[in-house]
């Protein structure tokens, strides 16, 4: 069993700051970290470090920042073999965190847009197919379309929101959404968002369970004819950065690991809790005991 991640690769620049800066504002930051990143490259690490067997394709560029991508990915455990070369630049981003946790963020997709689908082959032994929406769509139809001819489950992070085709989420066996991502794809207003009514409604245009975030207030499962909350839990929030990617890599571990749907939920958002109270020299030692240790005590 094993999780395969197809999906994007950034090199990372984040930088603490006071507040997000205002247009034509100057802010004077109080440190900065260059990091691996992507949602694709989040993901599969985070599932790595959750216990799964997980391979990764992708595409990086022939510069420095594409060395860094690849060995962060290979530190993990992360399989790498269909990880695309490009002549070109690896993508990258920027985000500002504020110290109360919130951030903004700006990507720049570059190798990411030059995924050749034709040259990607399902694992054997995969499980779960993991995708989300910083690679054209055109790629993950065609990887959904490999995985569904295979009997192999498909999520998909429709992150960051952008129009979904109906015949991928024809293809998609969970999707996992937050408000924003939500309110686009049915048409409405954020602001007026019933989180249960949306999830209802997403299962409608084509997935077979919706998994809407909901940040601090936890989560909404809708799968068959059941709708249910699900509470978050109460952490002192270090940075929300990367705590979807976190949900999203041990969501698809538990599920590879064999567990039902409501399960893998609450273990994924055992998981995120973790990420988004620690700092980010100390992510990167959380374990599947530390997240299942957590699970118990709740």
């Amino acid at each position: 069993m094993s999780v395969f991640v197809c999906g994007s690769l950034h090199y990372d620049v984040v930088v603490d700051a006071p507040h997000l800066p205002r247009l034509d504002e100057t802010v004077a930051g109080g440190a900065v970290n260059y990091i691996m990143g992507g949602k694709g490259g989040n993901q599969a690490v985070a599932a790595a470090r959750m216990g799964a067997a997980t391979h990764f394709a992708g595409r990086v560029g022939d510069d420095a920042a594409g060395a860094v991508l690849l060995n962060g990915l290979e530190a993990t455990g992360v399989e790498t073999s269909q990880v695309q070369r490009d002549p070109g630049a690896s993508g990258m981003s920027v985000a500002i965190v504020e110290p109360a946790g919130g951030y903004g963020a700006v990507i720049v997709s570059a190798a990411n847009l030059q995924i050749e689908p034709d040259r990607i082959v399902l694992p054997d032994d995969a499980s779960i197919v993991l995708l989300q929406n910083e690679v054209p769509e055109a790629v993950n139809l065609a990887i959904a379309q490999r995985a569904r001819a295979a009997g192999v489950q498909v999520m998909l992070n429709a992150a960051p929101a952008r129009k979904v085709g109906a015949e991928l989420l024809g293809l998609v066996d969970t999707l996992v959404v937050n408000r924003v991502e939500a309110a686009d794809m049915l048409g409405e207003n954020e602001n007026a968002l019933e989180p249960l009514s949306a999830a209802r409604s997403l299962t409608a245009i084509g997935p077979g369970s919706v998994i809407l975030t909901l940040g601090g207030d936890g989560v909404v499962l809708a799968e068959a004819e059941t709708v249910t909350h699900l509470p978050g839990h109460n952490v002192a929030v270090v940075s929300t950065h990367g705590a979807g990617d976190a949900f999203l890599g041990a969501l698809a571990a538990a599920s590879d690991s064999g567990a039902q749907l409501r399960q893998a939920v609450d273990f994924g958002q055992a998981a995120a809790a973790l990420h988004v109270s620690a700092t980010l020299d100390r992510r990167s030692a959380i374990t599947r005991a530390d997240v299942e240790a957590l699970v118990r005590s709740t």
